[in-house]
């Protein structure tokens, strides 16, 4: 028999997560590895598990996380997304908490590029008088 699995995409900057929720008892595993191991400041764990507290799923469901690119805050943001969307997919009746909280909505904030004649995006060289 097939084993009931939950499906989200979550992206934050130029970090993707691939999500997936099976029953279970709470644990996160991102790339294999437990979250608090994987995320070593306690903020990014706390926002990787927002969705989870929130619904009060998180001894319901076990967390499989695939993340790849952008930093560790944009990948805890993008897991955070691909948890919200899973869960609407497993309770229905759990879309209003979480669009009420963001957790939904797509974060549209990027890099800007840089520009010809500066040094990043804004940074001008020194100005020097000689």
């Amino acid at each position: 028999m097939a084993k009931v699995m939950f499906y989200g995409t979550g992206r934050r900057k130029n970090a993707i997560a691939r999500v997936y929720l099976v029953p279970g008892e709470g644990k996160v595993t991102i790339n294999d590895r437990p979250v608090d191991v994987y995320f070593s400041r306690r903020t990014l764990e706390m926002i990787v598990r927002q969705p989870m507290e929130l619904t009060g799923a998180s001894a319901r469901f076990d967390v499989r996380a695939r993340v790849l690119g952008g930093g560790n805050t944009g990948q805890a943001g993008a897991i955070k997304m691909g948890i919200a969307r899973a869960l609407i997919l497993a309770d229905p009746n759990l879309r209003p908490p979480l669009k009420k909280a963001g957790f939904l909505t797509r974060d549209p904030r990027m890099k800007e590029r840089r520009k010809y004649g500066l040094k990043k995006a804004r940074r001008a060289p020194q100005f020097s008088k000689r």
